[in-house]
């Protein structure tokens, strides 16, 4: 179907304020080796290959080095040697970011999971933490107290919560997309994915393309990883996932090709 000349620019206009309106930060020395890092199993390097990965990127050996130091004392990373290692901290993280670019789902049976907080007394940190938790297991919150998401998920909840929590299956009577739609910006999401995706298919040069995957892999981390059924047509999570997927492929590759040189 052909469009006319002015809803063309009016498409092209709100694609530009859609990918101008992305949070992405800035490049840094750090946020190169957390990537390097994060996508190497297993999580750690020599300093030499981490000098050289961030080399297309525009940085330095010195401000590589400087940024080790701080990192290590920060409790970021561990060295021994020669060779630097994610901390427990940040395997946490890239557990969760592993599962963000391959979620281990199952087929759904129209069931839903939900966790209902049961302890009482607790201060506003312990109340924040708990949220931030629940949230990064991908459960969204009903109202105050109750969390729910559909079962499509493999992983287990952690033991932990049993002191304050309790988990059920349950089916709710309503219809469970409006229901997905009420718990998650699902039309937002999927904005901000496609807006990355055209970014990402315009970035000019290596530090472009970086800034650009690394916002792509952390708005994946908040993609509620719902059953097909239950998204919206044409859900940009596939994709994103596949072009990130073979990016972080790129940059191990490079990795590995440099070292094999020497």
């Amino acid at each position: 179907m052909k469009i006319g000349a002015v809803q063309y620019v009016l498409m092209r206009t709100n694609e530009t304020a859609e990918t101008e309106g992305l949070a992405l930060r800035p490049l840094s020395a750090r946020s190169v080796v957390l990537s390097l890092l994060l996508g190497s199993h297993p999580p750690e390097l020599p300093v030499k290959d981490l000098v050289r990965g961030v080399e297309p990127f525009g940085v330095g050996g010195s401000t590589v080095r400087a940024a080790l130091s701080r990192m290590v004392a920060a409790g970021d990373l561990h060295r021994a040697d020669t060779v630097y290692r994610l901390s427990d901290r940040l395997l946490e993280r890239q557990r969760r970011q592993d599962e963000s670019v391959r979620p281990r789902t199952r087929a759904w049976d129209g069931d839903w999971e939900m966790v209902v907080i049961t302890a009482t007394g607790r201060g506003p940190a312990e109340r924040a933490e708990l949220r931030t938790r629940l949230t990064a297991l991908r459960l969204a919150e009903l109202r105050e107290g109750v969390w729910l998401r559909p079962a499509n998920l493999t992983r287990p909840l952690p033991a932990d919560l049993d002191p304050v929590a309790q988990h059920y299956t349950a089916r709710p009577d309503a219809s469970a997309r409006e229901l997905a739609e009420t718990l998650w910006p699902l039309d937002a999401w999927a904005g901000t994915a496609r807006a990355l995706l055209t970014r990402i298919a315009e970035a000019d040069g290596p530090a472009d393309r970086f800034t650009a995957f690394a916002a792509a892999v952390r708005h994946l981390l908040a993609d509620p990883v719902l059953p097909p059924e239950l998204l919206p047509a044409d859900w940009p999570g596939a994709r994103l996932r596949a072009a990130y997927t073979g990016y972080q492929g790129e940059l191990t590759e490079r990795v590995r090709a440099r070292a094999a040189r020497e």
